[in-house]
């Protein structure tokens, strides 16, 4: 495994010139010289890195699952974050590579969103596709950027620097954004997947042992992030995952309420509540009706 630490260290182990800038670099695939002779090697950047392929040949692990490139050009790794490759040899590679280090955002409103765009996570695990159009788009973006940092540095260059990759990593959201909507397949196993555990959990004795279930618990089970599986399910549903819990407790609850004769403090202890109170203003606050109310107005 290869640790890169600075954007200087990229340039030397692949035959480029000195970087122009120590923190922020944007690579030409077709000016790399020196090829990297394994058929497989590993990496950790401690920079940041997104790349547009063009003709890659070979597969990409990024953590523990593979990339997919099938479709995609474009791809997103965070600082410290583990990536490997098994290579055929890549004659026809093109596209580039832009590299900028952490502390290039420091103090600027980019360092602050950074964790907005979940396309870095490890969760993300196919390239983004892009038209033809949309690849001109990011292309001009970059040139921009490079066009920047290469000219004489002065007081504004690091804000135009960082709003220009803002603006590049804006349409990036936006792309993938159009992607989940695109993956119907994938997106109805996510949200059967998503039902199921909820099922389980509903029906099994953790609700009483461990609670109302965790957003956690469900991304874990999904083996996705937290952020990552709310994004998705608001872009598919326009509910995030803490309502599809709670609509699914409601659910529940309505069940117990109007075919039991449990009373409300015995069904909050199955809901997962250590206190009826508590139940109760949930009940309301997603309902209008206090829990007697709703029997009532049921019988």
């Amino acid at each position: 495994m290869k640790k890169i630490r600075t954007i200087s260290q990229y340039h030397k182990l692949r035959g480029l010139s000195s970087p122009s800038h120590p923190l922020i670099s944007v690579i030409d695939f077709a000016e790399l010289c020196n090829p990297i002779n394994q058929d497989s090697f590993s990496f950790v950047f401690d920079l940041y890195a997104i790349a547009l392929k063009r003709g890659f040949i070979g597969k990409m692990k990024y953590g523990q699952q593979e990339y997919d490139f099938d479709e995609g050009v474009l791809s997103f790794i965070a600082p410290g974050q583990v990536f490997s490759f098994d290579i055929n040899q890549n004659d026809k590679l093109s596209g580039f590579l832009i590299l900028f280090h952490p502390d290039f955002l420091w103090n600027t409103s980019l360092s602050k969103t950074m964790k907005d765009y979940e396309y870095f996570n490890y969760s993300v695990n196919e390239a983004l596709f892009l038209s033809e159009k949309e690849e001109c788009l990011l292309h001009s973006i970059k040139n921009c950027i490079q066009q920047e940092y290469s000219s004489n540095i002065d007081d504004f260059s690091q804000d135009l620097i960082i709003s220009q990759l803002e603006s590049f990593l804006i349409y990036a959201d936006r792309y993938y954004n159009r992607q989940f909507l695109t993956r119907k397949k994938g997106s109805h196993i996510i949200l059967n997947e998503v039902e199921e555990i909820l099922n389980s959990y509903l029906d099994g004795n953790e609700m009483v042992e461990n609670g109302i279930p965790k957003v956690k618990y469900i991304s874990d089970a999904l083996n996705v992030s937290p952020n990552y599986l709310s994004r998705l399910l608001k872009t598919l549903t326009g509910k995030t995952t803490q309502q599809h819990i709670h609509d699914k407790l409601i659910s529940e609850a309505k069940m117990k309420l109007s075919t039991t004769n449990l009373s409300v403090g015995e069904i909050a202890v199955e809901m997962g509540f250590e206190h009826s109170q508590s139940f109760n203003k949930f009940f309301k606050s997603k309902t209008q009706f206090t829990p007697i109310e709703f029997r009532q107005s049921f019988n």
